[in-house]
C-alpha cells in the first residue's frame, strides 16, 4: 500500500518502522520541523526524521498543512492512506480528503476516553487500570472520528508513563500494520464514538507536578508515575525543589501532612492526607537521580522535617 506518514517522537517511529519493515511504499514522511530544544537550545531532529534518514525516504517539515502549496504536494504522491500518530499539526478537510481511503490516526487511548494530548498521563492519573490503542478514521474532530480497531493494555501498579508509552507504541505499530492489511478486504467495520463516554486529555503543565501532601498516598503516587519522564513530580525540602522519580504506597505511618516520618537506607516515609507514601529516587536540582542510599549520603533528612509545596516559601506580593 502507497502510504504518507505523519509523525514526530518516538511513539510515531515506531509505527513508521513496521509499515516499513511491513513492505509498506512510503511515499513521503511528515514531521514537525527542527527546533531548539533542552537546556543548550541546540537544533533538535525529530526521532521520525531520525528514521527517514536511515531509509532515504523523502521528508517533508512544512510549518502548517493549511496551505495550497503543501495539499499540491501531497497530492502529488497519489497515496492509498494517510497514517498519523502524534504528528502536531491540524489537519484541515483538504489533506484529510486526498488519500482514497483517508487518514488513520493511531491514538493511545480505548476512545472516546482521553482524548487529546496527553492520553497516557491522564489515564495513570486517574487510577485507570486499563489503556489501550485505538485506530481511528480521522475527521475534523479532535480524536472524534470513527473507529477501525481497539487493542487494550493493562497498567501496572508501577507503570510510569515512560514505561507505559514503551508499552503503547510497539501495540500501536502492531495494531497499524494490522488495519493496513484487513481494511483493503473491507473487513473493517467503522464504530462511532459514544459522545457520552468522551473525556479529554488536556496538555500537561509543569505545575500540575507539584506534589500536594494533603492528597492521598495512592494519588501522589500515580502523580509520581504519571510526570515520569517529564517535567517529574516534585516537592520542596528546606531550600531545594527536589524531583521525586520513584515512590511507593506505605503502611503504619502517620504524621503531619509531608511530614518525614520513617529515613532509613532504603527509603524516605512521608505522611500524606491519606497514608503515607515511600520514596525511593530522587533529584536535587542541577543534580542526578539518586537512590536514598546514595542520597543520604550528602544530605542527611532526619524524620519530623517537612515537604512542603514550592509555592509556600516564595516571598509573598502586596
Amino acid at each position: 500500500m502507497k502510504i504518507i506518514f505523519a509523525g514526530t517522537p518516538a511513539f510515531a517511529a515506531a509505527a513508521l518502522d513496521a509499515l516499513i519493515q511491513a513492505d509498506h511504499q512510503i511515499a513521503a514522511v511528515l514531521t514537525q520541523p527542527d527546533r531548539p530544544a533542552g537546556r543548550g537550545m541546540k537544533t533538535a531532529t525529530s526521532a521520525v526524521k531520525l528514521l527517514t534518514q536511515c531509509h532515504r525516504l523523502p521528508v517533508l517539515q512544512p510549518q502548517t498543512l493549511k496551505t495550497p502549496e503543501i495539499q499540491a504536494q501531497l497530492s502529488e504522491f497519489h497515496a492509498d492512506v494517510m497514517v498519523v500518530a502524534a504528528y502536531g499539526l491540524i489537519l484541515p478537510q483538504a489533506v484529510l480528503s486526498i488519500p482514497h481511503l483517508g487518514c488513520l490516526n493511531i491514538h493511545a487511548s480505548l476512545l472516546p476516553r482521553w482524548r487529546g494530548a496527553a492520553p497516557i498521563q491522564r489515564a495513570i492519573l486517574s487510577g485507570d487500570r486499563e489503556t489501550g490503542i485505538t485506530i481511528m478514521q480521522m475527521d475534523a474532530g479532535l480524536d472524534t472520528g470513527d473507529m477501525l480497531l481497539k487493542k487494550s493494555l493493562a497498567i501496572a501498579a508501577d507503570d510510569t508513563t515512560l514505561s507505559l508509552h514503551d508499552k503503547l507504541s510497539s501495540l500501536g505499530a502492531r495494531s497499524i500494520v494490522q488495519v493496513l492489511e484487513l481494511l483493503p478486504q473491507g473487513q473493517l467495520t467503522a464504530i462511532k464514538q459514544d459522545e457520552k463516554q468522551a473525556c479529554y486529555a488536556a496538555k500537561i503543565t509543569k505545575t500540575e507536578a507539584e506534589i500536594d501532601w494533603r492528597q492521598s498516598a495512592a494519588h501522589i503516587d500515580r502523580t509520581v508515575r504519571a510526570f515520569n519522564p517529564s517535567p517529574g513530580a516534585y516537592t520542596q525540602y528546606r531550600h531545594l525543589t527536589l524531583k521525586i522519580w520513584q515512590a511507593a504506597i506505605a503502611t503504619g505511618k502517620a504524621g503531619k501532612t509531608g511530614e518525614i516520618v520513617a529515613v532509613d537506607r532504603d527509603g524516605i516515609t512521608v505522611a500524606c492526607g491519606e497514608g503515607a507514601l515511600r520514596i525511593v529516587t530522587i533529584q536535587k536540582p542541577g543534580g542526578k537521580k539518586l537512590s536514598i542510599s546514595d542520597f543520604l549520603t550528602g544530605n542527611p533528612l532526619q524524620p519530623g522535617e517537612l515537604f512542603t509545596a514550592v509555592s509556600d516559601s516564595m516571598p509573598a506580593h502586596d
